[in-house]
């Protein structure tokens, strides 16, 4: 009645499912040995370290691209959302003074050494151009975010379009989805 069966009969064929994973559950013993190994790791210390780089590499790798494209999921907080992503379009859209403010700053250091005069009207102008460059910004970019995301939090937005015009083209990231002086869509 106990005792052990010393033969047992073949386990009967099961169809495959539609959608089904293909392959049937394994049992809990197979599970914890398989877990036990993945713990385990690699018996070389070499080999573990390389296979971690590897791993760091491929995630590094996908998280680049994922910040390239602009992919929310890859995104950190600060850049998430489609308010955030309106505002990065937007100043993309547009030729801001501020990026261009330290090529300028470069020229106005280098014609110091020629004309005195004529290299502080230009620090002066570039500053001024600047300034107002960057309250025309606030001021439209308010505008539109209080059309397009009426209700919705908006808090900061226009602290980050601030922060992104200054920075060079080719510099920004998430790199820019939007061509320079493109109109930009209803949705978002």
């Amino acid at each position: 009645m106990f005792r052990r069966k010393t033969a047992q009969a073949p386990a009967p064929s099961v169809p495959v499912k539609e959608g089904g994973k293909g392959r049937p559950t394994p049992t809990r013993a197979e599970a914890q040995a398989a877990a036990k190994a993945r713990a385990k790791g690699p018996q070389d210390k070499k080999a573990a370290a390389r296979l971690q780089r590897e791993r760091r590499s491929e995630a590094a790798a996908k998280t680049r691209e994922g910040m390239r494209t602009g992919d929310d999921r890859y995104l950190p907080a600060r850049d998430k959302g489609p308010v955030r992503r309106f505002v990065r379009d937007y100043v993309d859209a547009r030729l801001c003074m501020a990026e261009l403010l330290l090529p300028l700053l470069l020229l106005i250091m280098v014609s110091q050494a020629f004309a005195r005069a004529v290299s502080n009207g230009l620090w002066t102008a570039t500053i001024v151009l600047v300034i107002l460059d960057t309250l025309l910004l606030v001021f439209r970019l308010r505008r539109q975010l209080a059309r397009r995301f009426a209700g919705q939090v908006t808090k900061g937005a226009v602290g980050y379009g601030i922060l992104r015009s200054m920075q060079l083209r080719f510099i920004r990231m998430p790199k820019t989805q939007v061509k320079l002086g493109s109109k930009l869509p209803d949705r978002y």
